[in-house]
């Protein structure tokens, strides 16, 4: 849900003021730690993330945040939801409390946080006690999430967010002039098919991007969750569909495991379990609004090289309409 071509690239002009004097001497003044020369850009997409050295030993990240992205009030609203977790000893990766106890901070219009540096492992296949262990870990989020709304975070429904994200990619100029019409037409078909399925669904703070890439395990103290950028307010079902092997009809034992442990802290609606193939097609939308930003910002090369070609969007009509599919079929139980 995040992009960027390179991460050492900054010759974007938002970020042309990035050296690496530049992002040392912001973690310096952040933290008031004195750092090392040592500063290694990182693998990001939308963002600028540098690995930097401590003098008295160690390692930080700065997350250095795309300008036009997220307001202040939104990136504050990650912030926050971070260092409530910590506080809550929900196991993820919180900002560092920088001078005054700031958490966001500014360098000539770009806002940016500084964390500590975390290994492990990536989640591959998780075991049976392992789903129950990843359902007690985003039940435990999600109490926190529940407690109050975030300031300024986009709202995952139909009417909301998938309509954002169409009318960035009808203006965006990526769409194919032979597809504009059916691509339209079919994204607001499912649009209109699934927005009735989210009446009277609670939503709350959730991580929204939740899939194993975001996941860590970390010896002796079992998974992390990563990367709260795209933090939204949405149905709890979300910040699981995307970790399941297959659709739901054919990861049932994963979901009764997963479920198992996250009604160790918190209540789960089962009927949102209904959801989950709506979710998937605003998915869908989402990446291809996601896509097109990379192509209307310059900054495309780690998108297929056909996409946008004729191709793409015919494949982009049939896999909505073939998503429009499944939902039916759910829907028709």
């Amino acid at each position: 849900m995040n992009n960027e071509t390179s991460s050492n690239d900054t010759s974007s002009p938002v970020f042309s003021c990035l050296t690496p004097d530049t992002v040392i001497n912001a973690v310096e003044d952040a933290t008031g730690e004195r750092c090392t020369s040592l500063c290694r850009p990182l693998n990001s997409y939308i963002n600028r993330v540098y690995e930097v050295g401590l003098a008295g030993g160690g390692f930080v990240i700065a997350k250095f945040y795309r300008p036009g992205r997220w307001g202040r009030d939104a990136l504050q609203d990650e912030m926050d939801f971070l260092h409530e977790l910590h506080e809550a000893e929900v196991p993820v990766v919180p900002p560092i409390p920088g001078n005054g106890g700031a958490l966001l901070h500014d360098l000539s219009g770009i806002w940016f946080a500084v964390f500590p540096k975390k290994g492990g492992r990536p989640v591959d296949s998780p075991t049976r006690d392992e789903w129950v262990q990843l359902g007690r870990l985003i039940a435990r989020v999600h109490a926190v999430g529940a407690s109050r709304m975030p300031r300024d975070r986009i709202r995952l429904h139909p009417q909301h967010s998938s309509m954002e994200h169409l009318g960035y990619i009808l203006g965006s100029g990526t769409v194919s002039s032979q597809f504009m019409d059916a691509y339209e037409r079919t994204v607001r078909e499912v649009i209109d098919l699934i927005t009735p399925c989210f009446d009277g669904v609670e939503t709350f703070r959730i991580h929204a991007d939740c899939h194993f890439a975001n996941i860590l395990h970390r010896p002796d103290e079992g998974y992390h969750l990563l990367d709260f950028d795209d933090m939204a307010v949405g149905p709890a079902v979300q910040d699981l569909w995307m970790i399941l092997p297959d659709r739901a009809a054919r990861a049932r034992d994963e979901i009764n495991l997963f479920l198992e442990g996250y009604e160790t802290f918190m209540s789960f609606p089962y009927d949102t379990l209904d959801l989950i193939e709506p979710l998937r097609a605003m998915r869908f939308i989402h990446y291809t609004a996601w896509c097109a930003r990379q192509k209307a910002d310059g900054k495309y090369a780690r998108l297929p090289e056909d996409w946008g070609c004729d191709a793409f969007w015919r494949q982009e009509v049939n896999d909505l309409v073939t998503q429009r599919e499944e939902i039916l079929g759910v829907l028709d139980k």
